[in-house]
C-alpha cells in the first residue's frame, strides 16, 4: 500500500484529490492538510511514502515544503500537483528536491501513475513543461527572490528590512539589482514580472 499525504489550501481541491486516490486500490490518504506547515507535521506522524503538494499555499508553500522534506532527509517523496504550467515553477520544484510535476487538468488516472512512479523512486513531469524548463534560467538569487516578492505584497523598503532581518540600504540593493535582471521599470513590475515566468 502506498500511503500518501495531501497538502492543499483550497478544502474543494483538497476532497477531490483525496477522493480521486482512495479510489485507488493501492493507494491510501493517511493525512490532510490545509498548508505547508500542517503538511509537515502529518510527515512526521505518519512517516508517508509520498507527499501530493500545492505550489500556493499558506505559511509555507510547496516548493519550500519539499526542500525542507529534503533537508531533513525524509524519505516521503513529493510530488507537487498544480495549477501553474510555468517552467520556472518546475525548475524550481526540482531544485527544490521534488521528485514530480504534474497539473491538475491532468487526467485522474495520471494522477496516480504519478504517485506510484514518484513512491517507486522515479520522476513524474509534464511533458510539455519539461521540454521548456530549460529553456530561459531564473536570473534572481534567493535573496532578490524573497525581497521582490515582499515588495508584490505590498511592503515598504523598512517592513521587508524587518522581516528578514537586513538594513534598509540591502534591501534597496537587492530590489535595484533584481529590477535590473528583470528589465523592469519599478519594483511591483518586477515582482509581476518574476510571477508571470514561475520565478517567485
Amino acid at each position: 500500500m502506498i500511503r500518501i499525504v495531501i497538502a492543499e489550501d483550497q478544502a474543494l481541491v483538497l476532497g477531490a484529490l483525496s477522493a480521486l486516490l482512495e479510489i485507488e486500490g493501492d493507494i491510501e490518504v493517511v493525512g490532510r492538510a490545509a498548508d505547508g506547515r500542517e503538511a509537515l507535521e502529518l510527515v512526521e506522524r505518519h512517516d508517508p511514502d509520498a507527499v501530493l503538494a500545492d505550489i500556493e499555499m499558506p505559511r509555507m508553500t510547496g516548493l519550500e515544503l519539499a526542500a525542507e522534506l529534503a533537508r531533513r532527509g525524509c524519505r516521503a517523496r513529493t510530488l507537487i500537483v498544480t495549477t501553474f504550467a510555468r517552467p520556472g515553477y518546475l525548475r524550481r520544484a526540482l531544485e527544490a528536491g521534488a521528485s514530480g510535476y504534474l497539473l491538475k487538468d491532468s487526467p485522474a488516472e495520471e494522477l496516480a501513475d504519478a504517485v506510484r512512479r514518484v513512491a517507486a523512486g522515479g520522476r513524474a513531469i509534464d511533458p510539455a513543461l519539461a521540454a521548456e524548463a530549460w529553456t530561459e534560467p531564473d536570473p534572481l538569487t534567493d535573496r532578490q527572490r524573497q525581497v521582490v516578492r515582499l515588495a508584490g505584497e505590498g511592503l515598504s523598503t523598512q517592513k521587508i528590512a524587518g522581516e528578514l532581518h537586513l538594513s534598509e540600504g540591502t534591501v534597496r540593493n537587492y530590489l535595484s539589482e533584481a529590477i535590473g535582471k528583470l528589465g523592469a521599470a519599478n519594483r511591483v513590475e518586477a515582482a509581476r514580472i518574476a510571477r508571470e515566468k514561475g520565478w517567485l
